[in-house]
């Protein structure tokens, strides 16, 4: 309960962070490593919702699949999810992996909000990314930057929002509500500082996708130096 409580202050909290302060040049980008099959989990599912009305966040739900065998299947797991947050357990020196897990600009990790306020009041230099759906394609653009590191960039499909019935479980009876649950990754190339310009076919990417994002990413999942969203509908 006290888990629960500590959740909900925060989000308050961080809903109300001050108005005035000056726009970061990025958003920040907030990971959250959750499961169906978590009891855990929900409360970090509600602040990640909140989390996400918020303009200078881009909020992710990453689902993972190593709770399936625990009596429910979850329906947005991607293996692929795993293989993030193993590599991130690399970079942070976790002897395991564990939901629910925050990563906050892939250079901190934590269980519930500590860290998220603070991290919101930083200034975040980013590297120029735009994002726009033409013609049937997502077409992403990557600005010049000179002295950063190769870097991935990576697209990330997402659907906005979504309700589940869970039947079995730690969660057993429960309706669970999800936010910017992940779909799709994809690696699009590499980005060594000078101006880049990749194309994606909407219709390659998953059906129930609402939203697309891009991280730029130094290799081994360095933290993160740029990012940008946009709706494909």
């Amino acid at each position: 309960m006290g888990y629960r409580i500590r959740l909900c202050v925060a989000a308050v909290a961080l809903l109300c962070a001050t108005a005035q302060a000056e726009p970061p040049s990025r958003p920040l980008v907030i990971e959250l490593f959750t499961a169906q099959g978590c009891s855990s989990c929900p409360p970090a599912d509600a602040l990640l919702g909140k989390l996400s009305a918020r303009p200078d966040v881009l909020a992710l739900a990453f689902h993972v699949d190593y709770w399936d065998s625990l009596g429910w299947r979850d329906r947005f797991a991607l293996h692929q999810c795993v293989e993030r947050q193993n590599a991130y357990a690399r970079n942070f020196r976790r002897a395991s992996v564990y939901t629910p897990q925050f990563v906050i600009d892939g250079r901190t990790d934590s269980v519930d909000s500590a860290g998220l306020e603070q991290a919101l009041h930083e200034a975040r230099d980013g590297v120029p990314v735009a994002l726009a759906v033409r013609e049937a394609q997502v077409a992403v653009e990557i600005g010049e930057r000179a002295g950063v590191p190769a870097s991935e960039v990576v697209l990330v499909a997402f659907l906005r929002h979504a309700a589940s019935s869970v039947g079995r479980g730690e969660n057993a009876g429960r309706t669970l509500e999800e936010f910017n649950i992940v779909r799709a990754m994809r690696t699009l190339g590499t980005w060594k500082g000078a101006p880049q310009s990749f194309r994606v076919g909407v219709a390659s990417l998953p059906a129930d996708a609402t939203d697309v994002a891009v991280l730029v990413q130094p290799r081994w999942q360095a933290p993160i130096i740029g990012a940008a969203v946009q709706s494909l509908r």
